[in-house]
């Protein structure tokens, strides 16, 4: 397919959604999201290119009943075959729509419905979900909390290997205390030598520092000590280090 490169969410192996870049076509972003549609849905045109170790969510005679966008707000209807998803599948599924049609650029967020009804909760277990999804909904959950109260969440990216590939795996964590700081959190989290799950790494030396950092209008100034380097001679830095950071400031 001669055309752009698009990120979609995909379930790997480890029933985690992980980043993957696959090629799309389609001149609007409309068609884009579409598109996208068609490699999310298990049985879909689109089934073809999806590379080993990953699978799709959307069920399996689902159609998309109709797509608009409206002021970078995504509308999709499903047929009511959406409601055949596994009870312990049915939040990735929304995941995986939130986190790869919001990635493509025009769309903000995604408002779901099934035969034309607002979706306002999940099928199974009746959890109530936002009408308008984006990134903050969250992917990969983990809880790490005490109490319902001060609640908040950040995303790290860890890397994971399929086959000598590379590829990402965002984790949403929700904690208490929202007086931490979060991009200390975050590379203190990607530091550490203890990961959210066993296949779940990181690239970033349990030594590395951050000793300050700025945060601009739309970028971040990170200064760390000398271990952020693979190559100390050559101040060169892991590709997977720069993006697993770059992945993390971009959630």
């Amino acid at each position: 397919y001669p055309n752009d490169m698009e990120v979609v969410y995909l379930l790997d192996d480890y029933n985690n959604l992980s980043r993957v870049n696959m090629s799309v076509f389609g001149d609007c972003v409309l068609d884009k999201a579409k598109n996208l549609l068609d490699i999310l849905s298990v049985a879909g045109k689109r089934q073809d290119i999806i590379p080993n170790g990953f699978r799709s969510l959307i069920p399996k005679g689902c159609k998309v009943l109709n797509v608009s966008l409206n002021e970078g707000i995504l509308t999709i209807d499903f047929s009511k075959e959406f409601y055949n998803i596994d009870k312990e599948m049915e939040e990735k599924l929304i995941e995986t729509l939130a986190y790869t049609l919001t990635s493509i650029d025009g769309i903000d967020k995604v408002k779901i419905k099934v035969g034309s009804q607002n979706l306002l909760e999940l099928p199974n277990s009746k959890k109530k979900i936002p009408e308008y999804l984006d990134k903050s909904y969250g992917i990969n959950k983990e809880y790490e909390l005490t109490s319902l109260s001060d609640v908040d969440s950040y995303t790290v990216y860890y890397v994971l290997n399929y086959n000598d590939d590379v590829y990402y795996t965002p984790v949403t964590k929700y904690i208490n205390n929202s007086n931490q700081d979060k991009v200390k959190v975050i590379i203190d989290e990607l530091a550490t030598s203890i990961t959210y799950q066993s296949n779940l790494m990181s690239y970033l030396d349990s030594n590395v520092k951050l000793l300050d950092y700025e945060i601009g209008e739309d970028s971040v100034k990170l200064n760390f000590n000398e271990m952020i380097l693979s190559d100390i001679t050559n101040n060169v830095i892991l590709e997977e280090v720069m993006y697993t950071i770059g992945l993390d400031r971009k959630s």
